[in-house]
Formats: C-alpha cells, structure tokens, sequence
C-alpha cells in the first residue's frame, strides 16, 4: 500500500516517525546526547583536576585528598536516589533535568574561584580557607545537581524506544558515546588549561560546557515526545505548607546544600571519621542504602508480581556487578593519577610535542561543533527527510573532530590530569564497534545474555591492571619511569570491559524495572557507583604516599606500594567475575525473556 492511500492519520504517525529518527534513532537521544556530553565534560573536567589540585595547590596529603575525592565521588552518585524518586512522584524528568543543570552550572563556576595556594610555614601548612569554603560549597552544588539530572537523563532515553526494541541496546551505546565524549574532552580541555594556565581556567571552562549543555537540553525538548513530563500535574501544583510542592522541592534541595558542603569539610580534615576510615559520607551512604534494601523487599514483596520481583532481583544483582566493576574503575581517578604523575612519562610520541609556550587545545573548537551541527543536521532532516545532506554534514564534522582530537593528544604536551582522556577516547573508539558487534551476534541469535556480558566487563576491569603492575615492577628495578604506553594498554583493557558492562546495565534498568519506579532504580544504579567511589578511595589509600617535608619520594617503595595494590584489585576483579559467571544462568532465567 503507498503512502497515498494510507488513511489520513497513518500517513500523519507515519512522516513523525521518519522525521524523528535520524541516523536510526530517535532524535530525542541526540538531545540527551548531547545533554549528557556537556554534563560529562564539565563534571570530568573537574574530577579530573580535583585530586592533582587538592594536592599541589591546596597541599593536602594523598590520604585526605582521597578521601574528599571519594566522599564527593560517592555523594554525587548516592544522591541521584533521591532525584530519581522525586521525577518518578511529582517532578518529572524534564524540570528534574533542568532544575539538576542549573545547580550543575552554579557548582562549576563557583569552582574556578582557587583562592591562595597554599604555604609551608614553620612546618606548618597554610591554606585560604575562605576559598576552601567555597570549593567545599561549589561541589556540594554539583553533587545536588547530578542528584537531580543524572538518573532521569538516562531514563528518558530508555522512555524514546518501544518495549523490546532491538535499537534499544544500541541506543544506549550511542549515549554512552556521548558521556564519555564529553570525559574525553574535558580531559583534554580542562585537565590541560588546569595544569598549564592555572587551576581557575580548567574549572571555569567546566563550568561553561555545563551552560552549553543546559542550553541545548531546553532546546531539544521538542524531540523528547512527552516522554519527560510530569505524571500527576495537580499533585505537582499542591500547596504543601502554603508552598506550591514543585517549589518547596526545590526549596529543600538548595538548604540540602549547606549539610552536604559540611560533609565534604569533614571528609577532607578527617572530622567525625569512625576509626580514621568511616566518614560521614560514607555514613550517610549506608544509611540511604539500608533504606533502599528496605524499600526494595517492601516493594518487591507487596507491590510486584512474581515475574517483575524476579526481574527486580536480576536487575539488583546486575547493579552489584556494576558496583564491583567501579570500584575498579574509579582508580583510573585515584591511584591511576597519582601513579602517572610520579612514576610515568607523559608523552605518547614526545618528538610531536611543541615544546616552548602553553598551546591552546583545538578540542575547544569541536565541543562547539559537535551540538552545532546536530541543530543544523536535524532542522534539514525535518525540512528534506529524504536528503542525504544532513547525514552528510554529520559525518564531515565528525571527521574535522577527529583531526582536532588526534592533534591535541599528540601535539598538546600532557598531565598526569589530562592524560584521563584514554578513558573516553577508548570508549568513543569502541562505542559503535560494540552496537555493530551485538546487533551482529543478535541477528545470529548468538548475543550473551546482560549478565554474561556484565561477567565478561568484570574479566576485563580486572586485567586492565596487570600493565600498570608490570609498569611498576620495572620502576622499582631500574629506578626509571616507565612509559606511558603502559598506562594506554590498561586504559584499553579497562574500557574494553566498560562497554560490555555499563551501557548494558543503564538498558537493564529501563527494561527490568518496574514501571513506576524506573527512575528510582536508576538512582539505584547510580548508588552502587557511589559506594563504588568510596571503595575505590579506600583501596587507593593503599598506595598513598605521604613525603615528609624537605625529603624526596622513595621511587622503589612507592612503586611497591601501587604493584602490591594493582595485583590486589586484579585477584579481586577476578574473583568477583567468576561468582557473577556462574550465577549469570539463573539472572537469564529470571529476566524472562528481557534482551
């Protein structure tokens, strides 16, 4: 049958569709793309730094930088509970989004503001604590931010497919390629103008993207199909203490920001720490972990029918595997930095580098272009849906990007901050291998069920230490640094694993959640990685080295120190996949049928 004689309101369902996809998906995952990008890039581009300038500018000791490290890395990933319940009940995704962003952009800009550096005197070290105040401030500012954006970002990109759509795991890849576009980026962009102009310029540039990404999420609203529109208007609308609840909402998020700056004071002076180890975040993180336990047998015992509590419980069990596989990973912020700073070289082909002067990145150019060329790409598709102008177009700024990208990590010289961006470089390298290679083995009916692939992720976390324990052994027998190529084959390994664990695991959440709680399972989700954060500092402080003043590193026992943890971590990434493997035919089963 020919479009002509369709009926009126097919044809009319019909152009929607083909005007809404572009590059086969939905335009409303660009947008979230592209959000989430900007997200990234200024909340990477700032972790990236915080370590390295806790440390050299502030003078803090590895065992307190990493604990402010870990303490702000699992707030920013516990609190997302909480913003994924409000959307769920009354805010909806898209004010939870918004209202997430602007706390995000008033976060990153209030980091730029670096105060005095800190001095030794008499022994002693002196800070400006005025403007530690305000770092303290700023990152309880992002950590309610991400609170609110984080899980309900990914929601809605779950919310753009139909039930069973075989795009949908591939969707995630793409949007995963935009998370670690902006990680790669900020690496480049704010790791490199912290180091090399000063620690104000990296923040400040972070907290830019953040405007950019706000700006481009409101611009897009129109592709997102009322997906992220509130469920109950009226409830919304309510007059709670006089206050209408929307705002008493966001009224009690901005007072929240005052105790949770006040947890990142303890965290970073060892204040009310149970045993010099248990900080009050970590504290607080139990505690919302208790409840959510609670919740979840309440909920699944009460409200679910026998299939959707199975798939409850894989879901839960999916989230574990995650838990594990961060806590690997966020040593690639932790020990991995302190580890390259001291005991690695920096350059990958140091004949490129320009030597003399401070370049500027030509990254800056494409994190423009990129959103740029989306909105012409797609306001042509929606003019011509049939042109090959607008893929066309896509395609040349992708490729202008990569010629900006492989300039800047050869030319531009590197940090031990900036070198964060193999992480992201991998992923948007392996990003649509993996859609290619499942939807390939789909076809084939030969696709590992989410758990085998959560398993195999776990495999590769845990190998991708074994070249930077090698890295190590050789520091410690020659007394030389070893080279950075080391520090890209664990990074390849590493990510290798990521993309056969965390962009299946956001899908899972969407397809195994129970319907009216699908937010809140991903704040759930984001919760493991928050406790993940806090393993990760724990086990980093392992390998802290702390040089007594007037006295330089011991190079063979601090390169003791990190083997002896990197061979750790590996036996425990292991272990972890081999109880995940044996388990995963049981998960299968009870997903019933969920791809």
């Amino acid at each position: 049958m020919t479009a002509a004689a369709l009926p009126a309101a097919s044809t009319s369902t019909a152009t929607a569709t083909a005007t809404d996809d572009f590059l086969g998906h939905p335009k409303g995952v660009y947008i979230c793309f592209f959000t989430e990008m900007w997200e990234r890039f200024s909340f990477y581009g700032m972790k990236a730094l915080l370590l390295l300038y806790l440390t050299k500018y502030h003078l803090f000791g590895d065992k307190a930088g990493l604990d402010l490290l870990g303490a702000y890395g699992g707030l920013v990933y516990c609190i997302p509970v909480f913003g994924g319940l409000l959307a769920d009940r009354w805010l909806g995704m898209r004010k939870a989004v918004v209202f997430g962003g602007v706390l995000l952009v008033l976060g990153h800009l209030g980091m730029a503001f670096e105060g005095h550096a800190a001095v030794r005197i008499d022994g002693a070290v002196v800070r400006d604590d005025a403007a530690l105040g305000i770092t303290y401030l700023s990152l309880a500012l992002i950590i309610m931010g991400v609170g609110f954006l984080k899980p309900n970002i990914s929601t809605i990109v779950g919310k753009l497919y139909p039930e069973n759509d075989p795009r949908r795991d591939s969707g995630f890849s793409l949007f995963y390629a935009g998370i670690n576009l902006g990680a790669l980026f900020a690496s480049l962009v704010c790791g490199f103008l912290g180091e090399a102009y000063g620690w104000k310029y990296g923040f400040g540039a972070a907290g830019i993207g953040m405007v950019i990404g706000l700006v481009m999420f409101l611009w897009g609203q129109k592709y997102l199909q009322g997906h992220a529109e509130p469920s109950d208007l009226p409830a919304l609308r309510q007059r709670v203490l006089g206050i209408r609840r929307e705002w008493l909402i966001y009224a009690v998020a901005v007072l929240g920001v005052i105790p949770v700056a006040a947890l990142m004071w303890a965290a970073a002076n060892g204040a009310f720490a149970l045993g010099g180890e248990i900080s009050l975040a970590l504290m607080l993180m139990i505690v919302v972990l208790g409840g959510v336990l609670v919740w979840f047998a309440w909920f699944t015992g009460t409200r679910c029918t026998p299939v959707q509590r199975q798939q409850m419980i894989a879901l839960m069990a999916l989230i574990f595997m995650a838990l594990v596989f961060f806590t690997l990973y966020e040593q690639t912020y932790g020990s991995w930095v302190t580890f390259t700073d001291r005991l690695l070289t920096k350059d990958l082909v140091p004949s490129l580098v320009i030597q003399g002067g401070t370049p500027l990145p030509w990254s800056i150019a494409s994190l423009l272009l990129a959103p740029l060329g989306f909105v012409v790409a797609a306001r042509l598709s929606e003019r011509s849906p049939g042109s090959s102008a607008p893929r066309t177009l896509f395609i040349a700024i992708v490729a202008a990007m990569l010629v900006m990208l492989i300039r800047d990590c050869l030319v531009i010289p590197q940090t031990a901050g900036s070198l964060t961006y193999l992480g992201g470089l991998f992923l948007v390298v392996l990003a649509p291998l993996f859609a290619i290679l499942w939807a390939w083995l789909d076809r084939r009916r030969m696709d590992p069920s989410k758990p085998v692939k959560s398993s195999i992720g776990l495999v590769f976390a845990a190998l991708s230490f074994v070249p930077l324990a090698l890295a190590a052994q050789h520091v410690g027998a020659t007394g030389q640094m070893a080279s950075v190529w080391w520090l890209v084959l664990a990074y390849l390994i590493l990510e290798i694993g990521e993309m056969c664990l965390s962009p299946v695991g956001l899908s899972a959440v969407t397809q195994l959640a129970a319907p009216r709680v699908v937010s809140l399972m991903m704040g759930t989700w984001f919760l493991a990685t928050a406790f993940s954060e806090t393993l990760a500092a724990l086990f980093g402080k392992l390998a802290a080295i702390e040089v007594p003043e007037g006295q330089t590193m011991d190079i063979a026992s601090a390169a003791a120190s990190y083997e002896h943890l990197f061979w750790l971590l590996m036996w425990i990434g292991l272990g972890c996949a081999a109880v995940a493997l044996i388990c995963s035919p049981l998960l299968k089963r009870m997903m019933h049928g969920v791809k």
